[in-house]
């Protein structure tokens, strides 16, 4: 019981440390684009690197997760990051920046597919929508948390001096006019940290369902020939579109448009971003147990629409509050497309599962495209065009979807009727 609750830890930490490592990109555009000289639909491929690595190897890290077992896809994925980590603190150039995205963005994969049957294992089966829950807010604890972190570390290595043994390693480390580097340092390091724990803990076995299994390629073929399977591939690829769309691009917008510090105010505002993007999780949460997860996904979808808009257009203190809340209204989207999708196939759900995640590759292609029109226009404003786009198309799905078990609600008013009744009877 004692090894499950320290396997149990480690899951809920590898939540956290994907999280930290994934979102980083947001923070770091800006340096990017100025440090490599870049234009926008070009800097957008970084991420696009990143998250083509989801796209490519979701499925195939499901079928060697039932072939190898959670433990050595873990090990190799956390090898996966540091070596991508590592390459790219040792050589820092473009190009190098798109080949270690891939690496750390598969070894992100790998660890997404693996983490959540071992979840329900080491969680038991009746607590684990509870531990899901859990993973998410500390997922969602470490986006609000990474760019406060880059931005406290970059400023002390621009310090002269420093007496911290980590600020002052990496001041011998990093360029001294790319200090955002050091965050790869900090990647590669975590990463080894990663790999000590799952060397030294000894992983209970996992029984799959039928229902969790991948399943064979020929099923996957037969799966994306069903039209209702395809809508919500898409819908997962706009929501990550649209989350990934945002947070790469709040920093850069601020700077332009209200000419506020990317390392300070941008990342602040990042955070904040993150940070109400897990709040909402929370409300979501309470929503979806009194309406219709069809309704609350219009509400959202139309809220964060408003929000973008005033973001976007409005002055600079709206702009400061708009950001964070369209991360709040995007909150839910993820859970409730995936949910509506598996409850709307009667089998196969493992592999169904299998094709949501590769739809993650939504966040690589939002950004180039942005990049692409904002370079043509010379408006960055027209750019975000594509991010109503995705949020469009996820309000249909609250009008489309036709699940064969809806999400059970609890009904109060159904309940005050009849109590009436019963008092009435007295």
């Amino acid at each position: 019981m004692n090894r499950n609750k320290l396997i149990l830890a480690l899951v809920l930490l590898t939540f956290f440390v994907v999280s930290f490592i994934t979102n980083i990109l947001g923070p770091l555009f800006p340096s990017l684009v100025a440090d490599f000289n870049l234009s926008l639909a070009i800097a957008g491929f970084l991420p696009f690197s990143f998250f083509a690595a989801y796209g490519v190897m979701s499925i195939p890290s499901g079928m060697l997760v039932d072939r190898l077992s959670e433990k050595p896809v873990l090990f190799m994925a956390f090898m996966m990051a540091a070596l991508g980590s590592s390459i790219f603190a040792i050589s820092p150039n473009f190009y190098m920046a798109m080949f270690s995205l891939f690496l750390i963005g598969t070894g992100m994969a790998m660890l997404q597919v693996a983490i959540n049957p071992l979840l329900r294992v080491v969680g038991g089966e009746e607590h684990f929508a509870f531990y899901s829950v859990c993973g998410q807010l500390l997922f969602g604890a470490a986006g609000a948390l990474s760019p406060l972190v880059y931005s406290k570390v970059v400023l002390a290595i621009e310090q002269p001096e420093s007496d911290n043994l980590l600020i002052s390693t990496l001041q011998t480390l990093v360029p001294a006019n790319m200090t955002w580097v050091s965050m790869y340092w900090i990647f590669a390091l975590i990463s080894l940290m990663m790999l000590m724990l799952i060397t030294l803990l000894k992983f209970p076995k996992v029984n799959r369902k039928d229902t969790e299994s991948v399943g064979a390629v020929k099923v996957y073929i037969t799966l994306f020939k069903d039209k209702k399977i395809l809508l919500f591939f898409i819908a997962i690829a706009a929501y990550v579109g649209a989350e990934q769309g945002v947070a790469n691009f709040i920093s850069l917008f601020l700077q332009r448009y209200h000419g506020l510090d990317p390392l300070t105010e941008g990342a602040g505002v990042l955070s904040q971003f993150w940070l109400m993007l897990t709040l909402g999780c929370v409300l979501g949460l309470v929503l979806v147990k009194f309406l219709d997860s069809r309704l609350v996904l219009k509400i959202f979808s139309m809220s964060a629409i408003i929000s973008l808009t005033v973001a976007l257009f409005g002055n600079t203190q709206l702009a400061l509050i708009a950001f964070p809340l369209v991360g709040f209204f995007l909150s839910v989207m993820w859970s409730v497309i995936f949910s509506l999708a598996l409850n709307s196939v009667a089998k196969h759900h493992g592999s169904v599962a299998g094709i949501l995640c590769t739809g993650i590759i939504g966040g690589g292609l939002a950004s180039p495209i942005i990049g692409v029109i904002a370079d043509i226009s010379g408006d960055l404003r027209l750019g975000m065009i594509v991010v109503y786009i995705t949020l469009f198309y996820i309000l249909s799905v609250g009008f489309w979807a036709k699940p064969l078990i809806n999400n059970k609600t609890i009904n109060l008013f159904k309940n005050s009727k009849r109590e009436t009744a019963q008092t009435s009877s007295l």
